[in-house]
This record gives structure tokens, sequence and C-alpha cells, in this order.
């Protein structure tokens, strides 16, 4: 699916200029930063649940672990 993708005049220089450097598309480096974003945020929001899961198990044994 197409999408238009609205950036600044300093966003699409930086964009520019980050391709350039590496000698890849606009498009590549953009779809690349967009799939990072995803990637690292669906791994932050997993750890995060798991934790809330988690954390309130052991609340007791931690908290006698942090007085010894």
């Amino acid at each position: 699916m197409a999408m238009t993708l609205r950036l600044t005049d300093d966003e699409t220089e930086a964009l520019r200029l980050r391709a350039e450097r590496e000698k890849r598309s606009m498009q590549e480096v953009a779809r690349e930063a967009i799939r990072n974003y995803i990637e690292t945020t669906s791994k932050r929001e997993l750890i995060d649940s798991v934790l809330d899961t988690e954390l309130p198990r052991y609340a007791e044994a931690l908290e006698r672990l942090a007085h010894t």
C-alpha cells in the first residue's frame, strides 16, 4: 500500500544526508527506520507486559532480598 509521508524541510535534509552517506535511497533509509521503530517498541511493550504480570508474583521475595 502506498502512502505519503510529509516531512519538514529539516527532516528531509537530514534524511537526504543520511541516505547519501549510506549510498542508499531516502525511501530505503526511511523504511528501515520505520521497521526498527516498530521492532523496538514491540519488544519494549512485550517486556513491559511480562514485567507487569510477573513482578507482582515475586514482590514479596524481592522485598525480602532487598532487606538482606
